[in-house]
This record gives structure tokens, sequence and C-alpha cells, in this order.
């Protein structure tokens, strides 16, 4: 038994060694590229029915669909549906599907979870502690996520190295060895000013939120507006450690040195 594990390590380390050469060579060759070029070469390569844009309905998500959709009008997009999102951001995906003539894939928690978690804990158990806030992160975000992801060979998102400590080594192009799949970063390098201007450009509908001074919207008791000086995703779960505050969608992959 001990020689068969060996062996599968081995061979895992192989597979993340060759998966780190390749994304190397590619994230140096697309560094410089648009997002269009970026997500039309996944499209290429792995084929329109094994991709799919992760959308939390956020101006960079946003600005992804209106690429997606323009490449393709039946793209796969998916919104995670955790049941206590605000009610503009309901309305902005109303609004979204009227614009481009698209339904999004919709994948909420499952009720065998939810239900005796609240049962036990409470509606606002997240602000109790850490593990708990997690624990309903896992239920209502990370879970039907997997659903999800075990449909597909690549998922697109709208993550920024810009957003926060969190991700601020983030690539194009990586391998996401916790669902065994590529995971692709089309604006990683794009600031929030970038954004914006494509938004405002192309009259990109965005969540009216914005407005009010919130710069990363989620889940409506998770969410507060930024204040000045403070870094995009600082009114995310406010009360935590900003060098551990990620809900469990993005944990950093591992890497071989």
């Amino acid at each position: 038994m001990g020689i068969e594990y060996a062996q599968s390590f081995i061979e895992e380390v192989k597979i993340m060694s060759i998966h780190k050469l390749d994304l190397e060579l590619l994230n140096n060759e697309y560094k410089n590229k648009s997002p269009f070029e970026i997500i039309k070469y996944v499209y290429d390569k792995i084929g329109a029915s094994r991709v799919a844009l992760a959308s939390s309905l956020s101006i960079e998500d946003q600005l992804l669909t209106d690429i997606l959709l323009k490449i393709d009008n039946k793209a796969r997009i998916f919104f995670i549906d955790t049941g206590r999102h605000f009610q503009s951001t309901y309305d902005l995906m109303e609004r979204t599907m009227r614009r481009y003539h698209f339904n999004y894939e919709v994948y909420t928690p499952e009720s065998h979870d939810l239900e005796p978690l609240i049962r036990e804990y409470g509606p606002n158990l997240f602000y109790n502690s850490v593990d708990l806030r997690k624990k309903c992160c896992e239920i209502r975000k990370v879970k039907p996520l997997k659903r999800v992801l075990a449909t597909v060979d690549g998922w697109i998102c709208g993550l920024r190295r810009e957003q926060s400590v969190t991700r601020e080594n983030i690539n194009i192009f990586e391998w996401d060895y916790n669902h065994s799949i590529y995971k692709v970063n089309p604006i990683a390098f794009w600031t929030e000013d970038m954004v914006w201007e494509y938004i405002k450009k192309e009259n990109i509908p965005y969540n009216s939120l914005y407005d009010k001074g919130f710069r990363s919207i989620g889940c409506q008791p998770c969410t507060r507006a930024v204040k000045p000086g403070e870094d995009v995703r600082s009114g995310r779960w406010w009360w935590e450690d900003p060098d551990k505050k990620e809900c469990g969608l993005h944990i950093q992959n591992k890497t071989v040195e």
C-alpha cells in the first residue's frame, strides 16, 4: 500500500510539473493579449460546451459576459444563488438576461445541507467565527460550484490581481488542482479603472450598489460599502483578517517548486 501511494504521489508531481511548465509558456505568450483573444483561444482548445464562465454579476463578470456572448451567443454562464444576495443583484440578473437574450445556469445549495446548518447555528452563523463562516460558504457556494465544474474542462473567472492580497499572484492560465480543470482569468492584470472604462464604453448593465460605495458585492449579510483608502474587497467579511478572506471558490492552487 505504501509503494502504491508513493508511485501515485510521484505521478501527481510529474503531472503538476508538466502543467506548470506548459502554463508558464502560455501565460508569457498571452500576458499582453486581450480578454477576447484569451477566451477565443480557450474556446478553440477546450470546446464551447466544456467551458463555462462563473458570474457573480460583478463588473468584472459583466465585462466577461459581454465578451463571451459576442464570441458565442449560446455560451455557458453560471450563477450560484446562495439565497442571501442583494435584491439589486437579482434585478441585474434579469436586466442582463434581457439585454443579451440568454439564460444563466443557476445552481443553489442542497436543502439537506442547508436546513440542518441553519437549524443548529442560526441564520447569521457567519458572524460568530471564521470556521462557521467558511461552513456557510462551503454549503452555499463551494458545493454548488463543484456540481457545475464537474461538467466542464475549464472555467473562466473575473479575478484580478489588484483586488486583494489573496489574489495578487494569480495568472491568466492556471490549473485548478481542486477540480482538475483549467482555470482562466482573462483580466488578471487589468485595473479597476480599465474595467469601468469597458463597462461605460459598451454600456453594460451593472449593480446599482456600485454607485453607493460598494466595490465587491457578494451575499448581503457579508458585504458592506468600502471606505476611502480601503482595497476593493475590504467590504467582504470585513470583520476577518484580510489575508484569509476567501469563500473557498478561489483557494490558491498548489504549486510544485
